[in-house]
């Protein structure tokens, strides 16, 4: 079972790559950051895009959701975020003076700019070893935020390399911890036929 956030803050998906989950044999479950009370059962996440920003309240009191998100990363659960999902995944989002915790997976702190941070299509080659991607393998994406780091504790390792698009860090994007990468890359499953398949499997 592979659970899908989906909600008012998590909704930026191509309808293609849940289809290409199901395709390679994955059932899907559509959770809620914002409304589930409990964390539900699965056995990976997928965290797609959206705008966590606009309910950085809601997404924070719900302390069951975030407490499970943690804990099943701790057990070895994978989990796939882009962007928005990257940003849950972070120890907080700032806004206008406010310090809201999130799922607290990276030692990272999100703030917010008027204008966009990173704008445009991506093309990364994977450097180092996570749980979806080997070495070499070129991804080619787009992101789209008006995030960045704010704060951050020792810098997790990144496992892409842009040879366009501004990422994380440095031309650097993709972090990584146990069996999670999350990176403000958005991929398409169509353009990237591995992803789907390597999500199933792990």
């Amino acid at each position: 079972m592979i659970g899908v956030a989906r909600d008012s803050a998590f909704q930026f998906y191509y309808p293609e790559n849940i289809e290409a989950i199901k395709a390679a044999g994955g059932t899907v479950r559509f959770v809620s950051p914002l409304s589930d009370k409990t964390f539900p059962e699965m056995d990976a996440l997928y965290i797609g895009g959206g705008f966590p920003e606009t309910h950085a309240r809601q997404l924070s009191e719900n302390i069951r959701f975030r407490e499970g998100v943690r804990v099943g990363v701790e057990a070895g659960m994978p989990v796939y975020a882009e962007c928005g999902g990257l940003m849950y995944l972070g120890e907080a989002l700032e806004l206008a003076a406010e310090r809201y915790p999130m799922a607290g997976v990276f030692p990272v702190t999100f703030g917010f700019h008027s204008k966009p941070q990173g704008h445009g299509y991506t093309r990364a080659v994977v450097i180092g070893r996570n749980p979806f991607f080997p070495k070499g393998y070129e991804l080619f994406g787009h992101e789209f935020h008006y995030s960045k780091i704010a704060g951050l504790g020792a810098l997790p390792e990144m496992v892409f390399s842009l040879k366009k698009g501004k990422g994380i860090v440095d031309h650097k994007d993709a972090m990584v911890y146990k069996n999670v990468l999350a990176t403000y890359t958005h991929i398409h499953a169509l353009g990237n036929p591995g992803w789907a398949p390597a999500i199933v499997e792990a």
